[in-house]
């Protein structure tokens, strides 16, 4: 499945636009990554914690995407953005969504 934050994929034509497809993650930060974050907002610098768990949620949010996607009948998705939040005091939603689309080589 090809993937692109673009609108189109260079030598493809979209020949049918399916709709959104989405993967929505919800992951919480554990009781020692907000010890270790506290202690590192001290004195300043990368909270490797929060960057690791961010990268996998990610990860996982886009496979999910892709799932959603494939299930959909896409061959790709275009114009694929991430979105994120927090949910209460310990939690971040990481949202991949993007449009599912049929394409044929050019």
């Amino acid at each position: 499945m090809l993937v692109a934050t673009t609108e189109g994929i260079a030598g493809h034509e979209v020949t049918e636009v399916l709709g959104a497809a989405f993967g929505v993650v919800v992951r919480a930060r554990g009781l020692g990554g907000d010890i270790m974050a506290s202690l590192k907002g001290l004195v300043g610098g990368e909270i490797k914690e929060y960057t690791q768990m961010i990268e996998d949620a990610r990860r996982q949010a886009l496979d999910r995407m892709v799932q959603n996607a494939h299930a959909m009948g896409a061959d790709a998705v275009i114009m694929m953005r991430f979105d994120s939040g927090d949910i209460g005091s310990n939690m971040s939603e990481i949202v991949a969504y993007g449009t599912a689309v049929r394409i044929r080589k050019v």
